[in-house]
């Protein structure tokens, strides 16, 4: 039966947003901790270690999001191990995201310039010391713009785990309009849910980029 979009709708397809927010945030935090330790390795004084990091990152830039949601999903339940939509739609956004915040991190950390390195060092000061006290202080001021700004793909690329019947924001817009066939209105109102999300994050990016830009401190 074919119903014009109505208030029952329009909440369920921003209820859904809920699973948006979640799948970012659970990317994001996931690939965040993941991806902090492939920047770490990256800068590591072992280069096998170096060349490890660079070809998961290497890897994980070359292959789709999608690729690897399937991968996650089908591919993993074909070796036997069955995931439910939602962790495999979680695991496959946080090695995406991991990928790219470790490439983030690490250009941060090596743009921290190299006299700072040598000057802590001869206080004496251990790698790690190095790290926590010294280097990792300025390498957040100048890699939290960029990561704002990532943040902003990464609530996007929430929209592919639709093909694995998560009801997100994409997929719940799908379902109304394959019962009102309405596609203007209902994807209209989808757009605009990733608008009010993405849009306030970006101007939040800039905005630190203006706040945090090293080349204009004194």
């Amino acid at each position: 039966m074919i119903r014009g979009l109505g208030a029952d709708q329009i909440l369920f397809i921003v209820g859904a947003l809920r699973w948006t927010v979640t799948l970012a945030a659970l990317s994001l935090v996931i690939g965040g901790v993941a991806g902090f330790t492939v920047a770490i390795a990256r800068v590591s004084l072992l280069r096998g270690l170096r060349w490890l990091a660079a070809g998961y990152i290497g890897l994980i830039q070359g292959v789709p999001a999608l690729m690897l949601l399937f991968l996650a999903y089908y591919g993993l339940s074909l070796a036997g191990l069955e995931l439910p939509p939602l962790a495999a739609a979680a695991i496959s956004l946080a090695f995406y995201v991991s990928g790219y915040l470790a490439d983030i991190w690490r250009g941060a950390i090596q743009s921290v310039p190299w006299q700072q390195w040598e000057a802590s060092g001869s206080l004496g000061l251990t790698r790690a010391q190095q790290f926590r006290y010294v280097v990792l202080p300025q390498a957040v001021r100048i890699a939290t713009p960029p990561t704002v700004g990532f943040a902003v793909q990464a609530v996007k690329n929430t929209s592919i785990v639709s093909i694995v019947n998560v009801v997100e924001v994409s997929r719940a817009g799908q379902l109304v309009n394959n019962t009102t066939y309405e596609p203007f209105r209902v994807y209209g109102l989808v757009a605009l849910l990733y608008f009010a999300i993405c849009w306030p994050m970006s101007l939040l990016a800039s905005r630190l980029e203006r706040r945090l830009d090293v080349r204009r401190q004194r």
